[in-house]
């Protein structure tokens, strides 16, 4: 009888993120990007490596991306959502992520540098 082997020895990590603008489920999607992690960063993102490593970081909880807040950036308080979205397969698990913020200075302050969104 046949044993069964892995395909790879990596798990497979493939994502498409996307920047929208509007609330979740009505947004316009504006910017998006591809990212594979194993066995090397690639992908249609301007910075696979730094991004890849931004998600290793987070032990599978996409939540963690978002960062406090950067206290020396003051955002105006309008409201003109943005939502971002991570999906695909992140170390061989399924990812359907969404966050929508306020506006864009929100989004940058709060996302403050993550290499993830930045495309």
């Amino acid at each position: 009888m046949a044993e069964a082997r892995p395909a790879s020895l990596y798990a497979p990590s493939a994502m498409v993120f996307t920047v929208a603008q509007g609330d979740a489920g009505a947004a316009t999607v504006v910017r998006a990007s591809t990212l594979s992690c194993a066995p090397t960063a690639q992908g249609t993102h301007p910075s696979p490596q730094a991004a890849c490593a931004a998600l290793s970081s987070t032990g599978g909880s996409f939540d963690r991306l978002l960062a406090a807040p950067d206290s020396d950036r003051a955002c105006p308080m309008h409201y003109a959502p943005v939502t971002v979205t991570a999906d695909g397969v992140w170390q061989g698990t399924r990812v359907a992520w969404t966050h929508t913020f306020s506006n864009s200075c929100a989004m940058s302050a709060t996302l403050n540098g993550n290499a993830v969104f930045a495309f």
